[in-house]
C-alpha cells in the first residue's frame, strides 16, 4: 500500500482536528498545506502568492484560536485558500472559482469559519471592532481576529478603524501581515524573543506598575519616562504609531516561524483586555520558487505546470481591452504633455504599468486609496493637467463620494477609465463591474462612453483627452477585444453621438458597450424568422443621442436597450427622454420599450459566457425579448386585464 504524500493533513478536516497534534508536528502539516494549495491552484488558477505567505500564520491561528467560536476576520480574501483546506473544504478545493464551486474569496454563506465576506481591501479591522464590540455587549468572551496585508493598511479605512478601536479599548487583536514593505527593522532570534517577552504577562505587569509609579512624580519627569519607554519600544520594535493610536503593539516576527508564533499567540489568547496588533513578516509567494522569483510572486495565475511554474495561457485571438487602453493613452501622452496617469495599487491590472515605463514622472500609484486617487486627479485637473484615474469599475465605488463632490460638483475635466466594466467570470459578484453606469449617468454634466470594440476605445482615449468641459468616464471590460481593425490614431468623437451599424425595420436593438457584438449576432437570427432589426451602438450612456433614440422610436415597432449594467444605467436614460417627448404615451398605438440590463442579484462566479446566458444578455436573449415584443399578446391586442380599485 502506497503512502500518502500528506499523512497529517489528511487528518486534519476540520481546525478541532487539527489542534490534536503535537506542536512538533504543525512544521510538516504546513509543509503538506502548502503543497496542496499549490497543486490545487495549478488545476483551478486564481491568486497563489498571497496564500502561500499565510500557510504558517493560517495553521498557527486555528490551532491557537477555538474557531469558528472565535472569529477570524481575512482582510481581501484572496489569501484564504490555506484556510478553506483546513475547514472542511478540502475535498473541493479544486472547485475554486469554477461554476459551483468555491468563492476565490472569503463568503459567509460558504463556511461558518468565513466570519466576515471579503473582496475588497482593508475592510477588516473595522467589521472585527464590529464583532468585538457584539461581543462586549452580549456578554461574550470570544476572540476577534482580524488579518491585514500591509497593503491593504494603506487605505485610509484601515486607519479609521484603528483609531476607533484604540478609543474604544475593546479586546481585539489585529495581526499585520507584512509581505512586501516591511515597516521594521528584519525578523530574528532577538525579535522573536522581545515579541514573546512583550506580550507575555510579566512584561505588561511590569509596564503597568512603571506607569503607576511614573505618573505619581512630577509632570516634567512623567512626560520624560513616559517618552523614554515609548522610544525604547519604538528602537526595539517600531511600534509607537500603532501605540498612538491606543494598541498594544508586538513584534516584529517571524511568520513562517511556528516555534515564534505560537507562543505569542498564546499570551495574546490569554490577554484579557484592550486592542492588540501584531506584527508578523513574511514572504509572499513562500516555498515555491516560481513564484518567490516572480515580479508579482504569482499573485494570480491561470492554470500552470507545478514542477516547472509555467502557466497556461490561451493563444489571444484579439488585443486585451487593458492593453488596447494603456497603449493608446502613451500614444496620445507622447503629443501632450499634461497628461498624467494614476491608479490605486492596480498598475498591471490596469495596464499603467505600460504607462510608468514609458512616463515615470508622470504615473502614480497612491496605494490602495481610491478616494485619495480621485481627489488626487481633481486638484491635478484644477491646476490644467489631463489626470486620466484608471480603476477597476467595482474598486472605483470607494471613492464615489469623491466623484461627486470633488470633481462633478466642481465641473472638473478627471477623465475615469474603468476597466473590468461588467462581469468578471471566476473573480464572481465581488469583482463585477455592475454600478458605474448606475452611478455615474445620475451625476450632472457627467460624460460616459462605452467602446463596442477595441478600435472605438482607441477613439474614446483620444475623445477624454480633449474634453476639458467637465468629468468624463470610458468603460471597457475585462478580457479580449473582437479582433476588428486598428486605427493608426484615435478620431475625437463627437460627444452624445451614436451610430447605425445595421439598418432594419420591425426591431430597434440600440446596444452600449461590447454587447454590440451579440445584438448583431441576435438581428441575423430574427432575420431568420422574418424579423427586420436595426442595430445602433450608442457609444454614449451619457449623454444620449437623443436624435438617434427619437428617430428609432419613431420608425420601429419595438426598441429594446442592452447593456451590461444595473438597473438605472443608459437604459434608465432612454426610458427618461422617451417618457419625456411623450413617446410612451401609446399615441403610436404598437410601439413596445423594452430594457436589457443585469438582473437585480449578484450573479456567482463562472465562465464569463455561462453569466452572460445566466444574466440574459446573450444573442438568444436579446432575439428572444424581440420576438415577444413584437408579439401579438405583448401588443396588447387580447382583452385588456381588469383591475380593481381599493
Amino acid at each position: 500500500m502506497t503512502a500518502s504524500p500528506k499523512p497529517l493533513l489528511d487528518q486534519v478536516a476540520t481546525p478541532q482536528d487539527l489542534r490534536k497534534l503535537s506542536p512538533s508536528q504543525l512544521p510538516q502539516l504546513a509543509d503538506e498545506l502548502r503543497r496542496e494549495t499549490i497543486e490545487a491552484v495549478s488545476v483551478t488558477g486564481g491568486h497563489l502568492g498571497a496564500g502561500l505567505g499565510v500557510v504558517e500564520l493560517t495553521v498557527a491561528l486555528h490551532y491557537v484560536f477555538d474557531t469558528p467560536r472565535d472569529r477570524i476576520i481575512w482582510d481581501v480574501g484572496h489569501q484564504t485558500y490555506p484556510h478553506k483546506i483546513l475547514t472542511g473544504r478540502r475535498d473541493r478545493i479544486r472547485t475554486l472559482r469554477q461554476g459551483g464551486g468555491l468563492s476565490g474569496f472569503t463568503k459567509r454563506g460558504e463556511s461558518e469559519y468565513d466570519a466576515f465576506g471579503a473582496g475588497h481591501s482593508s475592510t477588516s479591522i473595522s467589521a472585527g471592532l464590529g464583532m468585538a464590540i457584539a461581543r462586549d455587549l452580549s456578554g461574550g468572551e470570544n476572540h476577534v481576529i482580524a488579518v491585514i496585508g500591509d497593503s491593504a493598511m494603506s487605505a485610509g479605512m484601515a486607519y479609521e478603524a484603528l483609531n476607533n478601536a484604540g478609543a474604544l479599548d475593546s479586546r481585539l487583536i489585529v495581526i499585520l501581515n507584512d509581505n512586501d514593505m516591511s515597516i521594521a527593522p528584519p525578523t530574528g532570534a532577538l525579535s522573536a524573543y522581545l515579541a514573546r517577552l512583550v506580550s507575555g504577562s510579566a512584561y505588561r505587569s511590569m509596564r503597568v506598575a512603571a506607569r503607576e509609579i511614573a505618573s505619581r512624580l512630577p509632570r516634567v519627569f512623567y512626560d520624560k519616562a513616559r517618552k523614554a519607554e515609548e522610544f525604547s519600544r519604538s528602537f526595539l520594535t517600531g511600534g509607537t504609531m500603532f501605540e498612538e493610536l491606543g494598541f498594544y503593539y508586538v513584534g516584529p516576527i517571524d511568520g513562517h516561524n511556528l516555534d515564534h508564533l505560537l507562543p505569542v499567540l498564546i499570551n495574546l489568547r490569554d490577554k484579557d483586555e484592550g486592542p492588540v496588533l501584531v506584527h508578523v513578516i513574511t514572504k509572499k509567494g513562500k516555498g515555491y520558487k516560481p513564484a518567490e522569483d516572480s515580479d508579482d510572486r504569482y499573485h494570480g495565475v491561470n492554470k500552470f505546470d507545478v514542477a516547472t511554474g509555467a502557466q497556461v495561457k490561451p493563444k489571444a485571438n484579439a488585443p486585451s481591452y487593458t492593453g488596447v487602453f494603456a497603449r493608446s493613452l502613451v500614444a496620445e501622452a507622447e503629443r501632450d504633455e499634461k497628461i498624467v496617469a494614476i491608479t490605486a495599487a492596480m498598475p498591471g491590472g490596469t495596464g499603467l504599468d505600460i504607462f510608468g515605463k514609458a512616463f515615470p514622472e508622470r504615473t502614480f500609484d497612491v496605494a490602495i486609496a481610491e478616494q485619495h486617487a480621485v481627489t488626487f486627479a481633481a486638484g491635478l485637473a484644477a491646476e490644467g493637467y489631463k489626470p486620466f484615474c484608471a480603476l477597476y469599475s467595482t474598486f472605483l465605488q470607494r471613492g464615489y463620494d469623491q466623484v461627486v463632490h470633488d470633481v462633478a460638483v466642481q465641473h472638473l475635466p478627471v477623465r475615469f477609465a474603468i476597466d473590468r466594466a461588467g462581469l468578471v467570470g471566476a473573480d464572481g459578484p465581488t469583482h463585477a463591474g455592475a454600478f458605474d453606469l448606475s452611478y455615474l449617468c445620475c451625476l450632472p454634466g457627467m460624460v460616459v462612453m462605452a467602446p463596442s470594440d477595441e478600435a472605438e476605445l482607441v477613439h474614446m482615449v483620444a475623445t477624454a483627452v480633449a474634453h476639458d468641459s467637465g468629468p468624463i468616464a470610458f468603460r471597457y471590460p475585462r478580457g479580449e477585444g473582437v479582433g476588428v481593425e486598428m486605427p493608426e490614431r484615435g478620431e475625437i468623437l463627437e460627444v452624445g453621438k451614436g451610430r447605425i451599424v445595421r439598418q432594419g425595420r420591425d426591431v430597434a436593438l440600440l446596444s452600449l458597450g461590447t454587447r454590440l457584438s451579440e445584438a448583431l449576432k441576435a438581428a441575423e437570427e430574427l432575420e431568420r424568422q422574418g424579423i427586420s432589426a436595426t442595430v445602433a451602438d450608442a457609444r454614449f450612456a451619457k449623454p444620449i443621442d437623443r436624435d438617434l433614440v427619437r428617430a428609432l422610436a419613431l420608425s420601429h415597432k419595438a426598441l429594446i436597450t442592452i447593456e451590461e449594467g444595473s438597473v438605472g444605467g443608459f437604459g434608465a436614460q432612454v426610458a427618461q427622454f422617451l417618457s419625456d417627448e411623450g413617446l410612451l404615451d401609446g399615441t403610436r398605438g404598437a410601439f413596445r420599450f423594452r430594457q436589457m440590463t443585469l438582473p437585480d442579484s449578484y450573479i456567482d462566479h463562472d465562465g464569463y459566457d455561462k453569466m452572460i446566458a445566466k444574466a440574459k444578455l446573450d444573442a438568444a436573449s436579446i432575439a428572444a425579448l424581440a420576438t415577444q415584443a413584437l408579439s401579438t399578446q405583448a401588443l396588447g391586442r387580447g382583452e385588456p386585464a381588469k383591475v380593481r380599485l381599493a
